[in-house]
C-alpha cells in the first residue's frame, strides 16, 4: 500500500475509533443493569442541603458511562424553592416532570412545566428552576455527566446552612457558575 493511501485510511479510522469507544462506554461494556423505582444505584437516597432539601437518586452514574451521561431522579421536598440562576459550562440538561409543577428560566425565557412536560437546557445558557407544587418529581439527564453527581454528594454532606459565597464555591468546584439569585415565582 502506498504511504499516501495508508495515511488517508488511518485518518478515516480515527473518528470510527472514537465512536466505538463512546459507544462501548455508553453501554457499560455491554452489561446492562436495573435500578428499582424509589432507589438510587450507588449512594441510596442523597438528601440535599443548602439550596434545597430535595432527594436525589442516581439512576445512571457518570461512572457507568465513562462520563458520557448521567441520569438522576429528583424528588422535590422544597416547595417554593429551587436553584440559583447558574450556568453549566460543559453539560446540557434535560428535565422531565414526573409529578407536580415547576417554573423554569432558560436564558431570558420562563416556562411553567407540569407532569409530563420536558425542557432542554443547553450548556452555557443561564438557567434556574423553582418547585411550584407541594410535591414534585423530575428525571434529570445530564450529558456529558460532568461533576453533577459530586455536586449532589457535596451538598448532602454540608453541616448547617452555607452562605451564598460557599454555595457559589461549591458550584464552581463542580463545573458550574452561579450568575444570579433563585427564580422567584410569578
Amino acid at each position: 500500500m502506498k504511504r499516501s493511501k495508508f495515511i488517508v485510511l488511518l485518518l478515516a479510522a480515527i473518528p470510527l475509533a472514537k465512536f466505538a469507544k463512546a459507544n462501548a462506554a455508553i453501554f457499560n461494556g455491554g452489561k446492562g443493569f436495573k435500578v428499582k423505582a424509589g432507589e438510587g444505584r450507588l449512594h441510596g437516597h442523597i438528601q440535599l442541603k443548602g439550596v434545597n432539601a430535595n432527594i436525589i437518586d442516581v439512576k445512571v452514574s457518570g461512572r457507568d458511562t465513562d462520563g458520557g451521561l448521567a441520569i438522576f431522579e429528583q424528588t422535590g421536598m422544597s416547595p417554593k424553592r429551587g436553584t440559583p440562576l447558574h450556568v453549566h459550562h460543559y453539560q446540557d440538561e434535560i428535565f422531565r416532570v414526573l409529578e407536580g409543577e415547576y417554573y423554569f428560566q432558560v436564558g431570558e425565557e420562563k416556562h411553567h412545566l407540569k407532569t409530563g412536560d420536558t425542557i432542554f437546557l443547553p450548556s452555557k445558557v443561564p438557567h434556574a428552576w423553582t418547585q411550584v407544587s407541594e410535591i414534585g418529581k423530575m428525571t434529570v439527564i445530564v450529558q456529558p455527566a460532568g461533576k453533577l453527581e459530586d455536586f449532589f454528594l457535596t451538598m448532602a454532606a454540608l453541616k448547617g446552612d452555607p452562605s451564598k459565597d460557599e454555595i457559589a464555591k461549591i458550584f464552581a468546584a463542580n463545573g458550574m457558575e452561579v450568575v444570579g439569585p433563585p427564580l422567584e415565582l410569578e
